[in-house]
């Protein structure tokens, strides 16, 4: 219980972190394989290059109608499947070539030589050109080459495969997402609900009992108070049991007065805070009737969460809670000030998370309630506006009109 009140990283982040080194680790590896076979290839490219290059010089080097060449140009030549470039002693004129993509019909003389000489600045790049030398001393010619079809698409494999991973990550790390929200929310209404279902029967009941005792009561005016007042608990009691039946549920919107909602609140805890030692005054600021589309009931309990929270952040008894509603364009915006603790900037985003909380007391979950019940049934957004250590917080609620 301990780890999970004081915001700690819960398991499923670890086990988030887990699977993303080890699908990197993974990644790392295959990269690693591939370039070691792109390397291999390499070298028996270089090998054909070499065998070719020596056959010419071979061929050079005999004398007239010794030998027989034709496996030189029926079986080497034939079975190299990169393109390869042969120019003379001067490394200038293109004697031969194989392998090249180009119909030179369509070029003139000196577009085909610049076409040539980039084609074989490329391949240089890549590899040393071989030498073809008379008795190991004259340089009749040179031979360059490129690279392979395989050994093209060997090379755009690593990144092919990387991006199939991260494509897979991210599925994987959005559904995981998924999930654990979906299980959240399953457990969310599952414990709102019964909890609405176990309130309902008693609340009832006790209603009876009130009526019971007002007729009892007869004219005793101090009984009736206190009647009245176990009644309006009651009545506080029905509309929380309420609001948790609806949790689960698409809420009915309706238009309302934003200003009068949130004066309703202010007047419950108004009532409220001198029984908890406090001197904290609540204001509320805004325009002429702002009014947005929401479910009273829940909205309610969103304003009575951000008070609460407010209440706890003044620790030292004196402060002062100011709520501000104003428009812009098609949109609302309630602003929640306090002049408590304030948020440190290492907790900002985990002021929502389901569990976290600063307090020696609490679940933590009123705030992440109140961000679903916005976000979730109301389309709008509830975030941190600004906060600074023992100066206050503001919480921001955007709602469309």
């Amino acid at each position: 219980m301990k780890s999970f009140l004081s915001g700690s990283m819960p398991v499923s982040g670890k086990l988030k972190i887990f699977l993303l080194i080890f699908a990197f680790l993974i990644v790392g590896g295959t990269l690693l394989y591939t370039h070691e076979i792109v390397q291999q290839l390499q070298a028996k490219e270089r090998e054909v290059a070499n065998l070719y290059a020596k056959s010419l010089g071979f061929i050079a080097n005999a004398k007239v109608g010794e030998g027989d060449y034709s496996f030189v140009f029926n079986e080497i030549i034939v079975a190299i499947d990169f393109p390869i470039i042969q120019t003379d002693s001067t490394n200038r004129e293109v004697q031969a070539y194989r392998n090249v993509d180009i119909d030179s019909s369509e070029f003139t003389t000196e577009e085909l030589n610049r076409f040539f000489l980039q084609t074989i600045a490329e391949m240089d790049a890549l590899h040393e050109p071989v030498k073809v030398a008379f008795q190991d001393t004259i340089i009749l010619s040179y031979v360059h080459y490129g690279e392979s079809p395989l050994i093209t698409k060997l090379r755009w494999l690593p990144f092919v495969e990387l991006s199939i991973v991260a494509l897979f990550i991210v599925i994987g790390y959005i559904s995981f997402s998924y999930v654990k929200r979906s299980e959240q929310s399953n457990i969310w209404v599952g414990m709102a609900r019964e909890t609405a279902h176990q309130l309902g029967t008693p609340i009832s009941s006790m209603m009876g009992w009130v009526e019971l005792l007002k007729d009892q009561a007869g004219g005793d005016s101090k009984r009736l108070d206190t009647i009245h007042d176990m009644q309006n608990d009651l009545l506080r009691l029905q509309k929380i049991a309420d609001r948790f039946s609806k949790i689960g549920s698409k809420p009915d919107l309706h238009e309302e007065n934003l200003a009068e909602v949130i004066d309703r609140v202010i007047q419950y805890f108004e009532r409220r805070i001198p029984h908890t030692g406090k001197k904290v005054a609540i204001s509320l600021e805004h325009q002429s009737k702002i009014k947005a589309k929401i479910n009273r009931e829940l909205f309610e309990w969103v304003v009575e969460n951000l008070t609460k929270n407010a209440l706890d952040a003044i620790e030292n008894g004196v402060g002062r809670i100011s709520f501000s509603v104003h428009e812009r364009g098609s949109q609302v915006f309630i602003d929640v000030a306090d002049t408590g603790k304030g948020i440190d900037l290492k907790h900002r985003n985990e002021v929502f998370r389901p569990g976290f909380s600063t307090k020696k007391r609490g679940w933590g979950l009123g705030l992440s309630l109140s961000k679903r019940i916005i976000e979730t049934y109301h389309k709008g957004k509830l975030f941190v506006k600004e906060s600074r250590p023992g100066f206050g917080t503001t919480f921001r609620i955007k709602l469309k009109k």
